[in-house]
């Protein structure tokens, strides 16, 4: 199993670019950050800074949109910092959630989602791609590599996910839905015809190494409320039950509303409706132990990378217990002799 950390890009920049190279140093694979311009810094930006202060980590978002950017901007960003970087880049892309409902829009469809998949990863992989009645090329892009990862919660997303994606992000570490969706995302590869087996999958949640559940939990209650944004679209389209499980429906029945100004936020105060039983499902909590146990799970139904939101007050601790304890536990075995 691979491992990344998930940032936000508050100021001062410099905290953000240091938490990226003390996860490099404790052996994290991935350094993904939010990706909202309104309530944070603009990431691609501090991207250049982390790959050029890095030498392993992949960089990327979890998760960009097609609507705040021009798609082949976008993928001149990728396309450019592999050119510096040498291909350390990786694209988190969905619908669109803070970054476009806080300057008064919405979520795209999915179509736009698929037509704005093509288009990122053909130009940042140095090919043609037709785009606007044109035929479009980097002239100056050679070797650029990247891959484009889906983050999906509803059906037809997850579909989506399994027809065009490289890789697969949930925000939840609920082990049985996690099965449910990649099992959806696989038996939808199949369909269309693709290696279900080459698709990548990612566990996005928070990460908290510690013994006081309750302040755990108040630090990681957010994560309910964010996750309940987009529950909430799932249960207007598809309605309380039957289409995904009801674990991730019942929750958000007492869900009132939700202030974008406090998004990500540990301690914000519209996320009381989010009880223990989610946070516990929902995140990784307790000591190195109970944080290993659950990861095994995640593992032995096809997780491929776990990525841990450090939007709390125990960031440094977390990422020494990971890179000591967690992260060693979870790699393959190697005898120096046998």
């Amino acid at each position: 199993m691979e491992f990344g950390t998930v940032l936000q890009t508050n100021p001062p920049s410099s905290r953000t670019v240091a938490l990226a190279k003390l996860a490099e140093q404790h052996g994290f694979d991935y350094v993904w950050t939010f990706d909202s311009h309104l309530l944070w810094q603009e990431p691609f930006v501090i991207y250049s800074q982390i790959l050029a202060e890095t030498r392993r980590v992949k960089v990327g978002p979890m998760v960009t949109n097609p609507a705040t950017r021009d798609w082949t901007v976008i993928a001149s960003l990728f396309a450019t910092l592999n050119e510096m970087y040498g291909n350390r880049t990786i694209c988190g892309i969905g619908r669109g959630d803070s970054a476009v409902r806080v300057t008064g829009g919405s979520p795209t469809t999915l179509t736009t989602l698929r037509e704005s998949i093509h288009v990122i990863r053909e130009l940042a992989n140095s090919r043609s791609v037709d785009y606007h009645d044109a035929t479009l090329h980097f002239p100056w892009s050679v070797g650029s590599e990247l891959e484009v990862w889906v983050a999906a919660y509803g059906p037809k997303a997850l579909e989506l996910t399994g027809q065009v994606g490289d890789g697969f992000i949930l925000q939840l570490a609920d082990v049985d839905i996690a099965r449910w969706m990649i099992r959806s995302v696989r038996e939808a590869a199949e369909k269309a015809g693709r290696d279900p087996d080459a698709i990548k999958f990612c566990v996005a949640a928070p990460n908290y190494i510690g013994d006081d559940w309750a302040h755990m939990r108040d630090q990681c209650r957010w994560f309910g409320g964010m996750v309940g944004n987009h529950v909430a679209d799932i249960v207007a389209r598809y309605g309380s039950s039957g289409a995904v499980p009801q674990a991730l429906t019942d929750y958000i029945a007492g869900r009132q509303g939700y202030d974008y100004n406090e998004h990500g936020k540990a301690g914000n105060t519209h996320t009381a409706f989010v009880p223990d039983e989610i946070v516990d499902r929902f995140c990784l909590l307790g000591s190195a132990e109970q944080h290993i146990e659950k990861l095994e799970e995640l593992k032995s139904i096809g997780v491929d990378q776990f990525a841990g939101y450090l939007q709390h007050d125990n960031k440094e601790e977390t990422l020494r217990v990971y890179g000591e304890t967690v992260i060693p536990a979870l790699a393959d075995k190697i005898a120096a002799r046998t």
